[in-house]
């Protein structure tokens, strides 16, 4: 049959997924036009759309994978590309995907899942007060250390527990000094490979609000709770010896949400150096997170030679991964229940939540479809798992590079999971 359109508008045939996969694939192909975020202007009335054979899925799938590849497009800019049942164990379709790319965002996917496998799914994120010296008379005379554990959701709440844990044991003043102690991690605020321009997040292991200013705050709500200070303020490394006073933990479920679902790098960055932090090094590098790393892909069967892994949120100019990395790790974690399990719920939905809270909402992807997202200038990429129409979990990982506009690209990538789900 023959697609004979002008202008469609795309809210009123939403429940049409036939019709808007027609309209992307004539998008990709450079015969349609997306002038805003409702219409498509369709620039040809000459758009054969062939009754589909008897084929199997598998077929139809890689059909119309063919289809969209065809594009105008990928004239100008790369792709690789990887789509794997889960189910059936065998590769659906692949086409570039051992081309070393930028993944951009999606290099979370590494780090959330070293991070369940390495740390384990009941991982705790811990700040701590600690001291030397003595308590007496409701005075604590030495030195309170704020340990810091790269905790990115410190705030408010989690201060005015840390004086209420002190209170609790009969402090209400404090004499001689608080320190701040950042040791965990090395004094690099920045990773490696951003870009001066952004606005980039301080990698600090003592934060409050994501900010580096943890103690002048942790000061000012002590003595908003009544506890007189007679102190001085630095930082320092706590003596291995001092007493524990107070403990404030996070599960990694918290933090792997907001990461996941927000893409927040900062909180990738926390996860990334908990790795570094676990390998038992002091204090932590991103090197050493890298390392564990690129020991996991090692572990799955891979050259970690391979790939390059400069942080953990996808900053990095650095970084260089593959599709085939991608869905190797996907496919790690599917086969590992735990992991899974704290996995598939922090990533974002087609059409429901998180960075995918406004693509792919027709009935064939709402909810179908859970993956990552990644855009740096140039860089488009989506990496996760989508529900096949047969049922079957599928692993992909698609990386657009040399897109001047990512529009394009995010087009191209749901029209993929369209054709997965379809």
């Amino acid at each position: 049959m023959r697609l004979s359109v002008r202008h469609i508008n795309i809210a009123e045939h939403s429940a049409r997924a036939f019709v808007l996969g027609m309209l992307m694939l004539a998008t990709i192909a450079g015969k349609a036009q997306i002038t805003d975020n409702t219409t498509v202007v369709v620039e040809t009335t000459d758009i054969d759309v062939a009754d589909t054979p008897s084929l199997s899925w598998e077929q139809r799938l890689a059909a119309d994978i063919d289809s969209l590849l065809s594009g105008s497009m990928f004239e100008t800019s790369q792709v690789g590309l990887m789509i794997y049942d889960l189910d059936a164990d065998n590769t659906l379709y692949r086409r570039g995907e051992r081309q070393r790319m930028r993944p951009a965002s999606t290099q979370k996917l590494l780090t959330a899942i070293t991070a369940l496998d390495q740390l384990g799914t009941n991982y705790q994120y811990t700040t701590e007060l600690r001291y030397t010296g003595t308590i007496a008379d409701s005075t604590l005379t030495g030195t309170l250390y704020v340990v810091g554990g790269f905790d990115p959701c410190l705030g408010a709440n989690d201060l005015t527990a840390l004086v209420e844990c002190m209170q609790s044991v009969g402090i209400d003043t404090i004499r001689g000094s608080i320190y701040a102690d950042k040791s965990m991690k090395g004094s690099e605020m920045f990773g490696e490979g951003w870009c001066w321009d952004d606005d980039n997040p301080r990698l600090s292991p003592l934060l409050y609000g994501g900010s580096d200013f943890f103690i002048d705050r942790f000061t000012a709500k002590l003595t908003e709770k009544g506890i007189t200070l007679f102190t001085t303020l630095g930082e320092g490394q706590c003596p291995s010896d001092a007493v524990t006073l107070c403990r404030q933990t996070r599960p990694i479920d918290q933090v792997l949400l907001t990461m996941m679902k927000e893409s927040n790098n900062l909180y990738a960055e926390s996860m990334f150096y908990q790795i570094a932090a676990a390998s038992g090094h002091r204090p932590a590098s991103a090197k050493d997170a890298a390392e564990t790393i690129k020991s996991l892909i090692a572990r799955i069967g891979l050259d970690s030679s391979e790939y390059s892994i400069a942080d953990g949120s996808g900053l990095s100019l650095y970084n260089y991964s593959t599709a085939e990395l991608q869905v190797a790790m996907l496919r790690y974690a599917y086969r590992n229940g735990d992991i899974f399990q704290h996995l598939r719920p922090s990533l974002p939905e087609a059409g429901i939540d998180g960075t995918l809270k406004s693509r792919m909402n027709s009935d064939v992807t709402r909810g179908r479809v859970f993956a990552k997202t990644g855009t740096l200038t140039g860089v488009s990429s989506l990496a996760g798992y989508a529900i096949a129409a047969n049922g079957h979990m599928i692993a992909f990982s698609i990386i657009n590079q040399g897109q001047r506009r990512a529009a394009s690209a995010r087009a191209f990538q749901d029209a993929v999971c369209t054709a997965i789900c379809r």
